[in-house]
């Protein structure tokens, strides 16, 4: 079921133009194992039987090699124990935001719609690190600040939810945001009311402020 999931996932990401080429990973936690989409591979094109499976050890148990970005997946899980799914994309906006400047420390992007807060929430830069380096996983790891998702800089979004489901609206929405972002330029605009975000955070169980 979970592997099934995670690969319609991938499909959907893929056909919506968010997962160019070979780029971008999902994977899904079960019980002390993670599975995830294996290195190289076409998100839309990805076999449920043909998945990596490894433990929190990054020993692989069975299937191909995994994705060399398995350490921020385990970041995240390592985080919060209710995160059943990660989801990591290049999509074009979100790769675009990533290359600017933070809109604050703890959220590169502000609250510019209601659902980027219940969706999404808070949405750290985490600073550079080469693909797979262990730094970036370790800088989201350490990271006293709560989130479910992040822009890595100079790199692309990574977001992560309780179901498969649920980091696939994020990430979905944090494309959106960004490309609403960009649009926006250099014009003034107006951000959600401080009180409406905290409103709506504690309504939908994100994490902002």
């Amino acid at each position: 079921m979970l592997r099934r999931e995670l690969v319609v996932a991938a499909a959907q990401l893929a056909a919506a133009g968010m997962s160019p080429g070979s780029s971008g990973n999902l994977s899904v936690r079960h019980d002390d194992r993670i599975i995830i989409s294996p290195t190289g591979s076409d998100l839309g094109s990805l076999d449920p039987d043909r998945l990596s499976v490894l433990d929190f050890d990054a020993t692989l148990l069975s299937g191909p090699a995994p994705s060399k970005e398995y350490p921020f997946h385990r970041a995240f899980y390592r985080r919060d124990e209710t995160l059943r799914a990660v989801v990591h994309v290049h999509s074009l906006a979100a790769s675009a935001c990533s290359c600017l400047d933070p809109w604050s420390q703890r959220s590169a992007i502000p609250p510019l719609t209601p659902y980027f807060v219940m969706r999404v929430g808070q949405t750290p830069l985490i600073p550079y690190a080469d693909p797979g380096d262990p730094a970036q996983a370790d800088a989201i790891q350490a990271s006293r600040s709560r989130f479910r998702a992040a822009l890595l800089q100079n790199h692309g979004a990574i977001t992560a939810g309780r179901t498969v489901r649920e980091a696939l609206e994020a990430v979905v929405e944090l494309e959106h945001t960004c490309s609403l972002l960009l649009q926006l330029g250099s014009r003034p605009f107006q951000l959600l009311p401080p009180e409406a975000a905290d409103r709506l955070a504690k309504k939908y169980d994100s994490h902002w402020g």
